[in-house]
């Protein structure tokens, strides 16, 4: 990947804390060992486990001021897709922080083969269900292709009716400085925006399928700026998907908002993957982010099996299962 020139600096403001470390300890004259210990940079302090996203405690609603939080503490956390209440309310349980209502429910949920498809009406019902199958995450809901694509008032029309007929916390739209005017009419009107850059799956038609995207001087300086972009129009977070790792730990840097990585390295500030590629229920190829936590498809289709072959040799329902 070709880096982003040191001359066009991304990051604006104060150099961060260890960027003066190391420039600090490269202008200063060798020390004897004894003074080389002393001058180490102490252990980061312990976040407070009430405030952490993750593992944090309460019972109240995530927010976008939680997010902003723990950006300046320098925590990473962990978002993950939800279609429905009762998949959603096991991931709330385990403390996943953030849930994405995602357009991806076209390829996993609903059996398109794209995200192209997916409707408002499917979008604004699925993501009821995840609210109403939660109480301490923030839900997310995805603005489907065409919903937003002809300008502000359309994509502020979209997003308040996720807003007020699923009750979502935000919601989130594909591009860069194309989408700037989308982001900045909803964060204004009070409705929070997570953008989505680098590979957006809606242009699939126009990308020819799912390039990694910001490779090349030009990709990645468009790249820093579509991040900018949304930044200063008011996005809370941004995803970046299928960007190279480098890139994108830049752009981390760069930002003031966090990161949403998918595809994207682990110098994101946050990591989301699509549920049902996480569990393994995914069939068929996934992509090469993807790890699998653990194979649920194997497992449902043992489960289903053992339930046929006990039917078919009248071995369920037994005593135990019969009413009297």
């Amino acid at each position: 990947m070709t880096q982003l020139s040191p001359a066009r600096k991304p990051a604006e403001g104060p150099v961060p804390p260890a960027e003066q470390s190391a420039a600090q300890t490269a202008a200063e004259p060798a020390s004897e060992p004894a003074a080389q210990t002393a001058a180490e940079p102490a252990a980061p302090p312990v976040a407070d486990s009430s405030k952490t996203l993750y593992g944090g405690k309460g019972s109240r609603r995530i927010t976008v001021r939680d997010i902003a939080a723990a950006k300046r503490r320098g925590e990473k956390w962990p978002m993950l897709t939800a279609y429905d209440a009762m998949t959603a309310g096991v991931f709330d349980e385990a403390g996943i922080p953030v849930l994405l209502v995602g357009d991806s429910m076209g390829n996993c949920h609903l059996g398109y083969e794209s995200t192209v498809p997916v409707t408002m009406d499917e979008i604004t019902m699925l993501s009821a269900a995840v609210v109403r199958g939660t109480q301490r995450t923030l839900v997310v809901a995805d603005l489907p292709f065409g919903s937003y694509q002809e300008g502000p008032a359309q994509a502020l029309r979209n997003a308040t009716r996720l807003v007020k007929e699923a009750g979502v916390g935000a919601v989130k739209l594909e591009g860069g400085e194309r989408s700037a005017h989308q982001v900045e009419l909803l964060v204004s009107a009070g409705i929070p925006v997570m953008a989505h850059i680098g590979l957006t799956p809606q242009s699939v038609n126009a990308f020819g399928g799912y390039p990694v995207q910001g490779r090349g001087e030009e990709a990645a300086q468009q790249l820093l700026r579509d991040a900018k972009a949304v930044q200063h129009a008011g996005a809370f977070a941004v995803v970046l998907e299928a960007v190279p790792a480098a890139l994108a730990a830049e752009v981390t840097r760069a930002l003031h908002i966090p990161t949403v990585g998918i595809g994207a390295g682990p110098g994101c500030d946050a990591q989301v993957l699509v549920w049902t590629d996480m569990a393994g229920l995914t069939g068929g190829r996934v992509p090469r982010f993807v790890k699998k936590y653990l194979q649920l498809r194997d497992l449902l289709g043992g489960a289903a099996r053992e339930f046929a072959e006990e039917v078919v040799g009248g071995a369920f329902p037994a005593e135990e299962h019969s009413f009297h």
